[in-house]
């Protein structure tokens, strides 16, 4: 069964961006060790993390085959050059940013709503788990129940303000199931499974 799985930064108060949307704070593990990780994708980047984390890292690149993201996201990360470096990209939008869609580009906009959005990326996963960023498309898929996983690498800081990740959530309080637990430098990695409303 392939599974929809948030993935997200965020700081230790709730926050995965700050009051200017900068998210330095939350991804400074990423600079946090001795471990070389590279990207791929149109525009790849190169990080060095804590052995714990290269772990977690590297489970994530195998698992995930589709990511899906929202407008917002993918103009703060410029489109990722036409290619995300974990798979093909579905962007959740009103509409299609100028000058898009781009020839060999595995960038992708859904402008007919959420359900058809995870629908096209599970199917473009082959098999492989979804991969979800953006606080607002995490919100509208635990909203309406798609949401498998909640994967949050805590980050050791404090931001006291700027973009929450749990805002505007309708079924709560929610339960999660038991969450398995990575130590990192400057980072803890917490995966829990989203249990379904009965």
């Amino acid at each position: 069964m392939t599974k929809v799985i948030a993935i997200m930064s965020m700081s230790l108060d709730g926050y995965v961006a700050g009051p200017r949307d900068g998210v330095e704070e939350v991804f400074g593990w990423y600079t946090s060790g001795d471990v070389e990780i590279r990207t791929g994708g149109s525009d790849p980047m190169t990080f060095r993390v804590s052995e714990p984390s290269a772990r977690h890292l590297h489970g994530l690149q195998s698992e995930i085959g589709a990511m899906l993201t929202g407008r917002r996201t993918f103009d703060a990360a410029g489109g990722w050059g036409g290619n995300h470096g974990w798979g093909p990209a579905f962007v959740l939008t009103h509409e299609l940013p100028d000058g898009w869609p781009r020839p060999g580009s595995t960038v992708h906009f859904v402008t007919d709503g959420v359900e058809s959005a995870v629908t096209q990326a599970k199917a473009a996963a082959a098999g492989r788990s979804v991969g979800v960023h953006g606080a607002d498309t995490i919100q509208q898929l635990l909203n309406v129940g798609l949401l498998d996983e909640l994967h949050i690498d805590l980050a050791a800081v404090l931001l006291g303000s700027g973009v929450r990740l749990f805002d505007h959530l309708t079924g709560t309080p929610a339960a999660l199931g038991d969450p398995t637990v990575i130590a990192g430098v400057g980072v803890t990695h917490l995966r829990y499974p989203v249990r379904r409303a009965q």
